[in-house]
């Protein structure tokens, strides 16, 4: 992948999880394969402590290894879906954002006892401890994640538990799996690797991702299963881009795909002065810091990532840039994304007609797709010239793809050539790029239904 950016010229105690899989196929670039990923979150997890001998905590919204008093935790993880040889197992684990720290964040061990019970177990009929020691935690804050490598202990596919303690009389306080994103994690690698998708480049994604709720695990679990290159449409954490939330909420998700996402940023990554979280976070994937619009070739396709959050205006630095990458481009299919829609229904943002001028360089230069979020729905519309009007010969088709895991928004009044809508689903857009047109299809997570696909040829 040929990436261009801006010419100068151009202004525990004791736990045991059990954990549900999902497939992750890292893929760098397009169509080079990496080794495959498999990522498990808890379906059960408890800690016991000594001065509530018959207490169970299996519901509890934390685990806790201590020694004053003495508090153990434990985790069970079922692993399957994995086929070759495992080069590496990681235990992740998230201090509660409450907890004040401790000197000591626990020592984990393997356990040969694998079918305790997570509501029955308490302190007088704890399963032992007997395993290998595999790692130890130092000292710990709050709202952070820290990793253990298990790969000792995890051999493939089966059920493995593990426990933790701790020597020192000041606690660590780890999320459970009733906290939803913020569960524990066992990653689990293969040295084998997955063939790159026969024939086309598949691109795919969503905006308005990670906070604190558990909609961005759900599409980064989806993502998981599909190989490609990644793209953003802005707002990808929540509230204030700050770096302490792309490490808390962002990277846990959708930041185990960091190295194949392409992003471009949104007014929240701004809230952040300069959006220097978001900047730092991505490196140079994200393009310039302090401009963000960069380009880069798919197969057949050249793609252009743009920064609604700056000036747009025509003959801004940022929009004499995009005619003249334009204009250089060889490519004959193009497709853009940034955050702020020009054309949406949603009734929590209204269109942003800033943008324009950036739509009518893409309009003159024959550009074929523009994809947004900003507005926490999927909207699809038909082919549109600048001022919105249909046009099947050059229009752009556009999309709104703000379903990456944030809260759902409503519509208002559906604006003219909307053909597609759905505001109760999140989901990913995924295109597919062949030669001289494209395939797009909305895929929501699991437990959802809705969909919506297409095909159609590149100007």
């Amino acid at each position: 992948m040929d990436i261009r950016f801006p010419r100068p010229s151009v202004t525990l105690g004791l736990v045991t999880v059990i954990v549900a899989a999902t497939a992750a196929v890292v893929v760098t670039g397009a169509g080079a394969a990496s080794a495959a990923s498999v990522t498990f979150t808890p379906v059960a997890d408890t800690y016991v402590q000594s001065d509530t001998a018959t207490t169970n905590y299996g519901t509890s919204g934390q685990v806790v290894v201590d020694n004053s008093p003495v508090r153990r935790s434990f985790l069970r993880f079922t692993v399957s879906g994995v086929s070759g040889t495992v080069t590496a197992a990681k235990l992740r684990l998230r201090t509660i954002s409450g907890n004040s720290g401790s000197d000591a964040g626990g020592t984990f061990r393997r356990m040969s006892n694998t079918t305790w019970s997570e509501t029955g177990t308490t302190w007088n009929n704890q399963p032992a401890i007997d395993g290998a020691t595999l790692g130890t935690i130092g000292a710990v804050s709050g709202n952070t994640w820290y990793e253990v490598d298990v790969t000792a202990a995890v051999t493939g596919n089966g059920t493995y538990s593990f426990g933790a303690t701790s020597a020192s009389g000041d606690g660590a306080y780890y999320d459970t799996r009733e906290s939803g994103a913020d569960a524990p994690q066992l990653v689990v690698s293969t040295g084998t690797t997955t063939p790159p998708p026969s024939g086309d480049p598949v691109f795919v994604g969503a905006g308005d991702i990670a906070d604190s709720g558990s909609g961005d695990s759900a599409t980064a679990a989806l993502l998981d299963t599909i190989p490609g290159t990644v793209f953003t449409t802005g707002d990808n954490v929540y509230d204030s881009g700050t770096a302490s939330q792309f490490n808390s909420y962002y990277e846990p998700t959708w930041g185990r795909h960091k190295s194949r996402t392409r992003p471009s940023p949104g007014n929240h990554d701004y809230n952040t002065s300069g959006a220097t979280g978001y900047y730092n976070y991505f490196g140079t994937s994200a393009g310039p810091s302090g401009r963000g619009y960069y380009s880069y070739d798919l197969g057949n396709w050249h793609i252009v990532s743009l920064n609604s959050n700056i000036s747009m205006s025509a003959g801004s630095a940022q929009e004499q840039w995009l005619r003249a990458d334009l204009a250089a481009s060889g490519k004959p299919c193009t497709l853009a994304y940034w955050h702020h829609p020009l054309f949406t229904s949603s009734s929590n943002h209204a269109p942003s007609t800033s943008t324009r001028p950036l739509y009518q360089a893409l309009y003159d230069y024959n550009a074929d797709v523009v994809v947004w979020g900003h507005n926490h729905v999927y909207e699809r519309f038909a082919p549109m010239n600048p001022a919105g009007a249909a046009d099947s010969s050059r229009g752009l088709r556009s999309f709104v793809a703000g379903m990456g895991g944030a809260g759902h928004y409503g519509f208002g009044t559906i604006q003219p050539n909307s053909e597609a809508r759905n505001s109760s689903a999140w989901g990913l857009l995924k295109f597919t790029l062949h030669s001289n047109s494209y395939d797009w299809q909305f895929v929501p997570v699991a437990g959802q239904t809705y969909t919506d696909t297409g095909t159609t040829s590149c100007h």
